[in-house]
């Protein structure tokens, strides 16, 4: 029995990393979960684009409009998703994404539910972090 230690632990190790999916299979998924978000902010459905943040973001948001969610979220001014609006760039690293549509970048995290927002209507700034309208803390 003590040489199946090994065997057991690539078992292991094989069996989590084929429960995580490819990185296409990531990158197809955060990028699914961002044109959602995209399609609540068209269709104004806010309480489902605040369904899609993550909890620190939507928290984070509440606390800065001093507004529930669904209002917080329809005054943020993030940029209007068209109804082209697509997934560019994608990069996921681990548990966290980066997804530039054709009018916005946004970063996500993923979470047992899926992948969730943690910020959107993020400007690129050189040598200097992205400016976020909504980000969590």
């Amino acid at each position: 029995m003590r040489g199946a230690g090994p065997v057991v632990l690539v078992a292991v190790l094989l069996a989590s990393l084929s429960g995580c999916g490819s990185v296409q299979e990531r990158e197809d998924s955060a990028s699914a979960a961002v044109l959602r978000f995209q399609e609540s902010l068209r269709t104004t459905d806010t309480t489902r684009g605040c369904a899609a943040l993550a909890p620190g973001t939507r928290d984070e948001l509440e606390q800065n409009a001093e507004l529930p969610c669904p209002r917080a979220l329809s005054d943020a001014g993030l940029p209007e998703a068209g109804t082209a609006d697509e997934a560019r760039v994608v990069d996921v690293y681990g548990r966290q994404a980066r997804v530039v549509t054709n009018r916005d970048t946004l970063f996500l995290s993923s979470f047992p539910g899926g992948w969730k927002v943690t910020a959107a209507g993020c400007t690129e700034r050189p040598a200097m972090p992205y400016q976020c309208l909504i980000k969590g803390g």
